[in-house]
């Protein structure tokens, strides 16, 4: 295997996604910025590369958990993956998640003022997954399955109105980045999603909510990234129908 640290974070997330659990417990954002090299982050975050490539090169040794190969994955199944695990389930976890916030800052707010910060963040967060989850459905994801059909039956594929398939593939990214900056906000307020001594059982149970919400929205940011985005540009690429 070549060097882990000369490879993309992204890349080797995309190989193996139990190496996400390793990165995150190092502090490194392996979905939104998965596109830097492992040498480069731990340089700049002072991690101790030996240690890291080790607790890497592991998990490569080790059996596989069972989880899909979705590098494997038609570009189409993908999306189509993509729509009906993780879109579907931010649009069902987040009105319950922003009902439940609304309720705790009715009756912890006032000991607890960082609970207004959570709840604003996570009202913008999911206002913005709404319609950047629109825009893959109405959009992208039709022209990346127009390009699938493309590639099998021969048949003439329109230019699209917004020209390259790069396009709202940046997009996307930059929206992505923007989600997770919203993420972090809540992560640091929640104090890693820990509930205070006092917390009733519905702010432990809204806790456990938005960490398991983060996790997901990281996984869905990185099969977006690091697996459909690049390799939806090679096929556009490959079929030549960008402006």
């Amino acid at each position: 295997m070549e060097n882990i640290l000369n490879k993309q974070i992204g890349e080797l997330v995309a190989q193996d996604y139990r190496t996400a659990a390793i990165f995150n417990a190092h502090g490194i954002d392996f979905c939104c910025r998965g596109n830097r090299k492992v040498n480069d982050v731990c340089d700049l975050k002072k991690i101790n590369k030996q240690q890291l490539e080790n607790q890497l090169q592991q998990v490569f040794t080790e059996k596989t958990t069972g989880e899909p190969d979705f590098r494997a994955w038609p570009l189409d199944l993908l999306a189509d993956y993509i729509e009906k695990t993780h879109h579907r389930y931010v649009s069902e976890k987040s009105p319950v998640l922003q009902q439940f916030l609304t309720k705790l800052c009715k009756v912890h707010g006032e000991r607890h003022p960082e609970l207004f910060t959570i709840h604003e963040a996570f009202n913008d967060l999911a206002k913005e997954l709404a319609s950047h989850m629109k825009k893959e459905e109405l959009i992208l994801f039709p022209f990346i399955r127009k390009m699938i059909n493309h590639k099998i039956t021969h048949q003439p594929l329109e230019k699209p109105h917004f020209g390259s398939v790069e396009n709202p593939i940046n997009m996307m990214e930059h929206e992505h980045t923007e989600a997770g900056e919203l993420l972090q906000v809540i992560e640091k307020n929640t104090n890693g999603y820990t509930p205070p001594a006092d917390a009733c059982n519905t702010y432990r149970v809204t806790f456990a909510m938005l960490k398991e919400f983060e996790e997901d929205l990281h996984k869905h940011i990185h099969l977006e990234n690091n697996i459909l985005f690049p390799k939806a540009i090679a096929l556009e690429k490959e079929q030549d129908v960008a402006v």
